[in-house]
Formats: C-alpha cells, structure tokens, sequence
C-alpha cells in the first residue's frame, strides 16, 4: 500500500512540476541579451506561455507596452515596433514570471549560411590571430547555431549561448566570412549589426530547403518521404553511438584495429598525403581505419617519439602498438603527437589512425613532408611517412541513417525554420561545393532553396551569395569542368529579383578547398549588400557577360554596364579565352579589350561561334574593372558538359 501511495504521490508531484514549468513563460533561444534586432520594422518576439495566458511586453525605447494571449497550446507571438539604429536597450517579457533582456541593439540583422567555406572560422584564415586581437566591435552581435537535423520542423535552435558582443574573446571561432562581412557593414553604415550564424560544411541545397518547396522537384519527393518516416530512435541517437556500433575495429570499446597483431591482410593501400575520394573512395563519407608498419632502429628504443601526421579531414584517433597516443578533431590542424618511450621497442612498431570525416574531403590531407616519426628533439633522424598505408573503410555514412545533415529538409527543419519569422535585412550564403557534380539541378534548386525562404519569412529581403572559387589542379588545355557548370548555375540565380553574388575566381587555392582569404569574400558581399540594400554609389561586381557578336573570325563580348571599365591584372595580355568552332572543339583564344567589349579571335578557329572565359575548375584568368573586381566565368554556349540532366 506504502508503494502505491509513494507512486500516486510521485506521478502527482511530476504533473505539478510539468505544470508549474509549462506556465512559465519563454522564448525561444534567438531571443537574448545582447540580441539586435532589425530596425524599422515590426519586430516578432515569440515564445510558450500557460494555454491561453496573457503575456505583456515592455521595450524601453518608447516605453510601450504589448499583450498577446497565449493559444491552447500556449504559443504567443507579438510584433514590437522598432526605432532607427541605437541601443542599449532592455525587453521585459512577463506573464506569471518576468524574463527581462538586456544589452539590445537596433539595427541590421543578417542570416550567414552554407557549409564549410561559410563555417570556416576566423582563427583559421589568413592572419587569424591579428584578426581576432582586433575584432574590438562591442556594436557587432555574433549569434551562433549549433549543428542539428530534424525530420520536422523545429520550434527552437540549438546553441551554446545566446547573442554575444563581438572581441577577441567571441570572435575567433565565429564565421570568417560573416565576420568580415559584417564589420564591413558596421564601419560603412556606422549602425549596429546582427549576425546569425547558421551553416555546416560538406552540406547540400536539397538539406536547407522546406518540404513544401522541395516537393515541387519531382527527385526528392521519395528521399523525403523515407527522411521523414526514419524511425525515431535512429534520428535521436548520437550519431557518433551509431559509428561505434559499426565499426569493425572498436569491440567493447577497445580498438582492435589499432592492435600489432591485428589481421589486415585484406586491406587495401592509398598513397598518403591524399583524399581517400582521389583514390578508392570517390563520394564516400564515414570512417576509414588506416594502418602503417615501421621499422624502431635500436637506438630509437628508450626514447620519446615524435608523430607527425600532418592535416587530416576531419577527426581521428591515433594510435601507436595499440595504445592511444593523440587525437584531435578539426579538418585544419595539424597532428603531432609526442609517443612515451614505454612503447617504443625495437623491431615493428605499428601506427593506426581512426579518421571519421562527416562530408566533403575525407583523410589525410597535409602537405607532402609533414608526415614522419622521428626521436624527440630530433627531427633531422626523421622517417618519412609519405607514401603507401594500408587502409579498410568501416563505415559510409551514406549507407546509413547516419549521415543525417544531407537529408532533404533536415537542416532546415532544424537550422532555419527555427529563426522565422525572427526579423533580417537579408541573407548571406557561400555553398555550392557539394552539388557540383549535379549543376544543372541546382540551376532549379537554388533559386527554388532562396524562393522558399523568402516564403516562410514573408518578404523578399535580399540574399546575396559566393560564386565557387578557383579550385584543383591547372589544365593545359580548355576542358569540361563541373564547378565550372555550377558557377553557371549560381550566375543565372541573379535572374532571381534581389539577389547579388560575389565572384572570387581569383582567390581560390589549387590544393585547399578552403581557402584562407575570408576577408576578400566577406568584402564583396557587403559591396553587394551596401550597393543593392544600401543604396550606396558604388561598383559592387566585376565584368558580367551580357551578349556576344560574330564577326567573320572573331567574336565581340559586350558586358553588362556596371560604370567601370575593363582592365588586364598582372600582365598585359588577356588569359582564360577559348573559342570553338562548329566542331566544338575550344582553343585558347587572343583576347583583346576594345572600350566596354572584348574581342576574341584564334588562328585555329575560321569560323568561331562560341567562346568560353574561365572555364575550368582552376582557370588562369585576369579580367577585371578598374574596381579591382575579377569578371564572372561565363560562356557563350549551351552545349552539353560534364553534368548536364543530371539528379
């Protein structure tokens, strides 16, 4: 009788409780101290409150008071009138308790998403440290999401806090992009700026658009249903659970696979430094085990070890004769790990790394040289490690319910759909990388992706975006190229009303997909936003094409008038030209500038009837205006390429 009483009494005072908690009311995480919010406008604030409870909302700028009654299910929303730019300012939010926040701005509130190039973090960019020593800019708000996916749409966003001031101490793990791009606001517009940062690399457009607007292309209506009917416990558990338990080389935890004795005779060999998706696992995502054997000379045996591992993509664990010497997580750092001399004994010593890479680029990706192991202190009696490691993938995420971020919908649900109807200026977005090998369906994609959000929000406010930048090896000669085709795709998306892009055809990195000049980027886009947005007089994009002109053996390119003329960079001949005939085969062509035009001819080409700039994964180009902006691939044509009717 004691227990079921002491039961009765438990299951009542949990209801209570429930109850009690239920009443108060709350907000949504985007609402804080140190918010900005958009000035005016008619700022939403919503939140939970008791079923059908009045909810009152003081702001202190004109000291107005808003009541808004809680629905059956005890959501609130109200729209607070805001002023010109100012702050600070505080927000009382009250019904049977009172939430007041602190510290609030008005002014320009910006959404910066994508993936990695977006998430790319000031630390890590050219001059990190000078960067953040400087990020002194108490007016800058930095809000941060963090990473999550839901089959539905979700009422909150995750994050470690809330809004933070921007120093030195917030900055340096924040977006390099949205940072750079944002002060470039501040220090123009000398107003308060918002920025939320919602991204995650190695992610595709399908991920970040609704159901409703993904359902209107006919390819994702299946993945979308099978997204959405995932049972629930395989989207709850730590995805992270789900790779132990695949993996072949952790049994109880222990990493069987990092063992001398280990059998990995069936294994097979990559050449490292090298993305495992340049050899055997082109389009893989997931966990690959790699193993390398070593000769310990006898005079090594008593000593500390160095391992160095150079850059792996993305996370990994070492191991060296089965016992774990280091790990780290991060694409861009570098592994160097100190090995205690108790595990170093002559003969073969055996050295196993877990590398776990969750999109993009997976593996060991430093540079050539930066992998050896050699005694401490003495790096001079180095073993080079580069060259042939025994390797067996262990899990591909893309087999699994376990590489949830690319799910169509599911970083919508979860990353986006949780900021409406918050009130934005506009969007910023650097993406594109992972649907290269499909541009002909992001031609429909992305607009669609821009089109939805602007629906949810309720306005076309403007979205601004990054051409892909110049990437992987030179070609000697022209060729087909899919991020080529993709930068096409993002070119005609400026078809779509209030929309900008930044070119940075000319900032990219032949051997890093990431490459470290934010600062350029995050200029650009704010040229777009202060010109489009802003109204400010000025060039905001380089030569964009507009229309060509046959001329027996030569073909006239016009550009779109942008009140700035066209130039060479470095050198005083026109690179990246080619030019087909009715064949369709392209030549380099010569180019030369005549006024606002481009003539373009070859020796080898009679009768020209197409003409391409830039076309190619790295191209070596050097159009630009007297801005200083470079001019936009394009091409003349529209013969099929490398992706056409792809899915």
């Amino acid at each position: 009788m004691r227990t079921i009483i002491f039961k009765s009494v438990l299951i009542f005072t949990i209801h209570v409780i429930t109850a009690c908690l239920y009443a108060q009311v709350s907000l949504p995480a985007v609402f804080s101290d140190n918010m900005v919010l958009q000035r005016e406008t008619n700022a939403p604030i919503w939140g939970k409150a008791a079923p059908n409870g009045n909810v009152k909302i003081v702001t202190s700028w004109n000291k107005q008071t808003y009541t808004a009654k809680a629905d059956a299910d005890g959501n609130w929303r109200v729209s607070v009138k805001t002023p010109s730019a100012g702050g600070p300012y505080t927000i009382t939010v009250s019904e049977k308790n009172t939430i007041r926040l602190n510290n609030i701005l008005i002014g320009e509130v910006w959404i910066c998403s994508g993936q990695s190039n977006m998430e790319w973090q000031l630390r890590l960019g050219n001059n990190g440290e000078q960067e953040i020593a400087n990020a002194d800019y108490p007016n800058i708000r930095l809000f941060q999401a963090k990473r999550a996916t839901s089959p539905y749409p979700l009422d909150d966003i995750g994050v470690d806090a809330g809004w933070s001031e921007c120093s030195p101490a917030t900055s340096g793990y924040f977006s390099a992009v949205a940072y750079f791009f944002g002060r470039n606001l501040h220090q123009s517009l000398n107003v308060p700026v918002g920025l939320i940062h919602t991204s995650w690399g190695g992610t595709l457009a399908e991920a970040w658009t609704s159901e409703e607007s993904l359902k209107e292309m006919s390819e994702f209506r299946e993945a979308i249903e099978e997204y959405k009917n995932m049972p629930v416990q395989a989207e709850q558990k730590d995805w992270m659970t789900q790779v132990r338990e695949k993996d072949f080389g952790l049994k109880n935890n222990v990493a069987i696979a990092a063992q001398n004795k280990f059998n990995d005779s069936d294994w097979k060999t990559a050449v490292v430094p090298g993305l495992w998706e340049e050899g055997d696992l082109p389009d893989t995502d997931g966990l690959v085990w790699f193993r390398r054997t070593v000769d310990i000379p006898d005079n090594w045996v008593g000593n500390d070890l160095t391992l160095s591992l150079g850059a792996i993509d993305d996370n990994e664990i070492t191991y060296f004769n089965g016992v774990q010497v280091g790990a780290t997580n991060g694409y861009n750092a570098d592994r160097k790990y100190s090995i205690p001399s108790r595990l170093v004994k002559e003969g073969e010593g055996v050295i196993a790394v877990r590398v776990i890479d969750s999109g993009g680029g997976g593996g060991f990706h430093g540079d050539p040289g930066k992998m050896y192991i050699a005694p401490a202190n003495k790096e001079t009696l180095r073993e080079n490690l580069d060259g042939e490691w025994k390797y067996k993938l262990a899990v591909n995420l893309k087999n699994t319910n376990v590489n949830l971020q690319n799910k169509p919908t599911s970083l919508y649900n979860a990353m986006i759909a949780p900021l409406v109807p918050y009130a934005i200026k506009g969007a910023i977005w650097y993406q594109g990388e992972s649907n290269a090998g499909r541009a002909y369906q992001y031609r429909a994609l992305f607009p669609l992706m821009i089109n939805d959000w602007r629906s949810k929000w309720g306005y076309d406010f403007p979205f601004y975006f990054v051409q892909l930048a110049n990437y992987m090896a030179v070609k000697d000669e022209p060729s087909e190229s899919g991020w080529a085709e993709l930068r096409e795709a993002q070119l005609q998306t400026l078809r779509l009303e209030n929309t900008g892009m930044a070119t940075i055809i000319d900032i990219g990195e032949a051997d890093d997909i990431h490459p470290r000049n934010k600062q350029d980027v995050g200029k650009r886009l704010a040229l777009q936003a202060l010109k489009q947005a802003y109204g400010k007089n000025i060039v905001a994009s380089g030569p964009m094409y507009a229309a060509y002109r046959l001329e027996g053996d030569k073909i006239r390119i016009f550009f779109e008038r942008n009140n700035s003329g066209l130039m060479i960079k470095n050198g005083d001949a026109l690179k990246g030209f080619s030019v087909a005939g009715p064949d369709k085969k392209f030549y380099w062509a010569d180019a030369q500038i005549d006024g606002d035009e481009v003539v373009v001819s070859s020796p080898d080409v009679k009768f020209p009837i197409a003409v391409r700039y830039a076309w190619a994964d790295n191209p070596v180009c050097n159009l630009y205006n007297e801005a200083g902006l470079p001019a936009s691939p394009f091409r003349t044509d529209d013969w099929p390429g490398t992706t056409i009717n792809n899915k």
